[in-house]
């Protein structure tokens, strides 16, 4: 076993003596050794009970004949970041996540790893560090969050805030929707980055049916937490790592259910980065041909009223699968951390649509294409990301007026004093991977937009990126960012962008002469922070195309 390397042997009796000081006896160390990485903390509500989830992995183990040993890892909560200098550490700490796993995992060398994240980054970091180590895991993450009084959720406080200043509600209905909206543990209820992440572990197959839907609140999350725990043993004996899981096949499968789930553009950020730690290339262009062929089943919030509850009920994962399967969308020979094939997990759990009016069959689809589009054009040369099926019919195609603002809170502002009108496009710009720093999520002023009633009549473009709650013509991840001297730089008050989703186009409409003129003048900006972490991040961070990994190089200045 690997952690014989720190237990067995006359030269670790040193190890050993260490090991009796943490309360483990001599038959405890001759176990697999297995960590476990629970994200617990007191400041995301996604993660507030995740001691409650240790403690039913731990007991799996235990079960199973293994030792467990919980290490810690940390989570940002992205709602509490949004919309301040809080949010440029969200993306980075994502590669922080999966370094510290790595770390801990190596330097203490256990068996088999049991990861316990549930919250946007941690997800994609604890994925990518089972990738990185490739010894046995598998995730089992909190679980949802219920929805809120008269089906509201954490996006609905967001829009409530445009709302009161469009006069649309006042200040009492706004508390009672912030008091509300939330109501307890878990990540937020709609299809929203951690959820979809969480899912999407499950179709990769490295989690355990039920992992992407079970709510928080459910005895079953305790159970599925202890079976983790059990199966974890059962990886070992069998030498299942997570690269024999995940395959060209497999990852394929992922793009396919995050399509017809219709799931966060965050996606198209991590899955690269995930995939990549196993030598596999998931590139923009994947992303597109899938969606293209892939049909939209779901409309979960952001994108319509259902909930990840709704989603558990009608079947969850395994149905969505199922009916993907049915008409070979997704391929059911990948293994998974059952230690069976995908199509056998399909089989045994008798996986069906439970209720067609929150997973479409695949005959009466919501539409045709997956969730995702990926733009291309004059203004995204490097492509760019949008969530189309959370877009009004009448902004998929749209010539639009630019609005131009150097960073987010400059947008929100003018947005929330009534300066956009209908048939603007806000540009926010300098908010990508190395030009944020971090690439901030936009979902204030996309929710600002969507509140004031102005998601039909004004479209949002940005080389930063949107939380899984945005709704309406929201464009991110337009590369190469303005740091980079992308086209988005060039962009001037008063062009005009052409927006062309069926036909995955993004232009400006000026001369290229003028733009060549623009070029020529453009002059590089200072980062927009004084923060030492973040200057490294930049000087490492890869463009927002490749999944915002770290590429090496010198780290930036900041004046």
């Amino acid at each position: 076993m690997r952690s014989h390397n720190m237990t067995k042997g006359l030269e670790k009796a040193p190890h050993r003596s260490l090991l009796h000081a943490l309360g483990l006896t001599r038959t405890e160390m001759e176990r697999p050794l297995i960590g476990v990485v629970n994200a617990a903390n007191e400041v995301v509500p996604g993660h507030m009970h995740l001691d409650r989830i240790a403690e039913a992995v731990k007991a799996g183990v235990r079960a199973a004949g293994g030792t467990p040993m919980e290490v810690p890892a940390i989570a940002v909560c992205d709602g509490l970041a949004m919309n301040h200098e809080g949010m440029r550490f969200s993306l980075p700490s994502r590669e922080i996540i999966a370094d510290s796993v790595e770390i801990m995992a190596t330097a203490h060398p256990f068996d088999g790893l049991v990861l316990i994240p549930n919250c946007d980054k941690c997800v994609p970091g604890m994925l990518m560090a089972a990738l990185r180590l490739n010894i046995p895991a598998i995730v089992v993450s909190g679980g949802p969050m219920l929805a809120g009084d008269n089906n509201t959720d954490l996006n609905s406080v967001f829009e409530a805030v445009g709302k009161l200043r469009a006069g649309l509600i006042n200040e009492d209905e706004l508390r009672q929707v912030e008091e509300s909206a939330c109501p307890g543990c878990g990540s937020c209820s709609g299809m929203f980055t951690a959820n979809t992440m969480n899912c999407l572990s499950e179709a990769v197959g490295l989690a355990l049916p039920g992992n992407g839907t079970i709510p928080a609140v459910s005895s079953a999350r305790i159970r599925l937490a202890k079976e983790a725990g059990m199966q974890i043993l059962e990886l070992i004996r069998r030498d299942l790592r997570p690269r024999q899981i995940v395959t060209e096949k497999a990852v394929r499968n992922a793009v396919a259910c995050d399509m017809a789930l219709g799931g966060s553009t965050n996606t198209v950020l991590h899955l690269p980065a995930v995939f990549a730690e196993a030598g596999l290339s998931l590139t923009l262009d994947i992303f597109d041909e899938v969606s293209r062929t892939t049909p939209n089943l779901c409309k979960l919030a952001p994108a319509g009223r259902h909930h990840i509850e709704d989603l558990h009920r009608a079947g969850g994962i395994p149905a969505v699968l199922a009916e993907l399967l049915r008409k070979g969308h997704i391929d059911g020979s990948p293994l998974t951390v059952t230690g069976r094939a995908l199509a056998e997990n399909i089989a045994d759990l008798n996986a069906r649509v439970m209720d067609e009016s929150v997973i479409h069959p695949l005959e009466q689809p919501y539409s045709p294409e997956g969730g995702i589009a990926i733009l291309h054009g004059n203004l995204a040369p490097q492509g760019a990301v949008v969530k189309q099926s959370a877009v009004a019919p009448e902004m998929k195609r749209r010539e639009a007026v630019a609005r131009v603002f150097e960073c987010e809170e400059d947008a929100m502002h003018a947005i929330l004093d009534g300066k956009i009108k209908p048939g603007d496009v806000v540009v926010i710009r300098y908010e990508g991977p190395r030009g944020g720093p971090g690439m901030r999520e936009m979902l204030s002023p996309t929710s600002a937009i969507a509140g004031m009633g102005l998601d039909k009549d004004v479209a949002l473009i940005t080389d930063g990126r949107f939380s899984g709650a945005t709704r309406g013509a929201a464009i991110g991840h337009i590369s190469p960012e303005a740091a980079d001297g992308g086209p988005i730089a060039l962009v001037e008050e008063g062009d005009i962008i052409r927006i062309d989703i069926p036909a995955r186009r993004l232009e400006l409409l000026v001369d290229d002469a003028v733009l060549d003129k623009r070029r020529a003048s453009l002059r590089p900006r200072a980062l927009k922070t004084s923060s030492p972490f973040l200057r490294r991040y930049a000087g490492q961070v890869s463009s927002a195309a490749s999944g915002a990994v770290f590429s090496g190089g010198s780290a930036g200045t900041c004046d």
